[in-house]
């Protein structure tokens, strides 16, 4: 077992969650709202946490694929009226982010517009909020060291709320809880854990941590994704991914980019429920090529270490994991890309993209990813 501190604790290994009493009685928590989804539920998983959490434990299972205010203030109700005192968020980053919203809404008033990074929320975010654990059962959005929450908010937009009082106070990272996940999910979730580490790589901001973080967890996830997905009970692969999905949210901290830009607004489109990593892999071999001619030696680096271009890498890595060929795959129609082009711009990642993008950008790499 190894104890991690970042920017926040991690608890690491496989048969960690077995400490979650432990973990509880250390934040004071008593009575846990178990944030989560019907899937998990079904599965086992949250049984086996609720069984860990204590009689005062309650749960939340209506977790939708792209987490909407509407959920979190339904979670948040149950808080409330159960006497709830913490948070233990239970699944993939959809679940993990809802928890995190709702931890914000113990001691912070809606709506959550307000707290969105674009918004000049950030500054609104107080120190005070409940104790939260994130257990990750997927290896993806690494939102279990993320300080981010992004929810699809009251008027239709998926938005960034950011704060480093969201980061959850334990991240319980047991890769065994991954074992079962099937083999599309796993490849979704792993190429999403990719994608960050590419896009934190690429950002422009001076961070040479960040950077060196993002490319090891690269390289854990190109070894690792083929096996996991081939062999769901592979170990180290599952150990792996889990390795990959941290450090791309560990660096992420220094920025995204255009994938992210892009995809956030795509997955608040009504009546799609597009998954978030299958649009991140089905984005970056385009944004990849709108960055090449700004980010240097950074190609080359990628390159090297990818065994070829990194945009026909992502593209052959897609073909072979069984991933949608293109936007137009997942139902995305250019309409819907005209539409949601002029959102890219408004999305926190936006700014962090290598080369600056424009409306017109925006169209051209999602025509180019249909």
């Amino acid at each position: 077992m190894a104890q991690i501190n970042y920017l926040t604790r991690i608890e690491f290994g496989e048969g960690a969650l077995s400490r979650l009493p432990e973990f509880l009685a250390e934040l004071g928590i008593r009575r846990p709202l178990v944030a989560t989804d019907a899937g998990l539920v079904a599965s086992g998983v949250v049984g086996r946490v609720m069984a860990l959490a204590g009689e005062g434990a309650t749960v939340y299972d209506g977790t939708p694929p792209n987490p909407t205010e509407h959920a979190v203030i339904a979670a948040f109700d149950i808080y409330r009226s159960c006497g709830c005192d913490g948070v233990i968020g239970v699944g993939g980053g959809s679940s993990l982010d809802l928890a995190k919203a709702v931890r914000l809404m113990t001691e912070h008033e809606g709506p959550l517009e307000k707290y969105a990074a674009v918004n000049g929320g950030v500054s609104r975010i107080r120190k005070q909020t409940c104790p939260m654990i994130a257990v990750p059962t997927t290896a993806g959005t690494g939102s279990e060291v993320g300080r981010a929450a992004v929810i699809v908010t009251a008027d239709g937009r998926k938005l960034g709320i950011l704060s480093p009082h969201l980061l959850p106070d334990i991240a319980l990272c047991d890769p065994e809880l991954t074992y079962g996940l099937p083999p599309l999910l796993t490849a979704a979730t792993g190429v999403d854990a990719i994608s960050h580490c590419l896009e934190t790589y690429m950002a422009p901001s001076f961070n040479p941590p960040a950077d060196a973080i993002a490319l090891a967890g690269l390289d854990y996830g190109l070894k690792a994704i083929l096996r996991a997905v081939d062999d769901g009970r592979d170990l180290q692969a599952r150990r792996d991914m889990m390795v990959c999905a941290l450090h791309g949210a560990l660096a992420f901290q220094k920025g995204l980019g255009a994938v992210h830009a892009l995809s956030h607004p795509l997955g608040a489109i009504r009546g799609l429920a597009l998954h978030h990593g299958t649009l991140n892999a089905v984005l970056m071999p385009a944004v990849l090529r709108f960055n090449r001619d700004v980010i240097g030696e950074k190609w080359d680096t990628l390159a090297q270490r990818m065994g070829g271009p990194p945009d026909t890498v992502i593209e052959g890595l897609s073909r072979r994991l069984g991933l949608p060929g293109g936007l137009a795959a997942m139902g995305v129609t250019e309409a819907l890309v005209e539409q949601v082009a002029p959102a890219a711009l408004k999305d926190h990642c936006h700014a962090t993209n290598p080369r600056s993008a424009k409306v017109e950008d925006y169209l051209a790499i999602g025509r180019e990813a249909l």
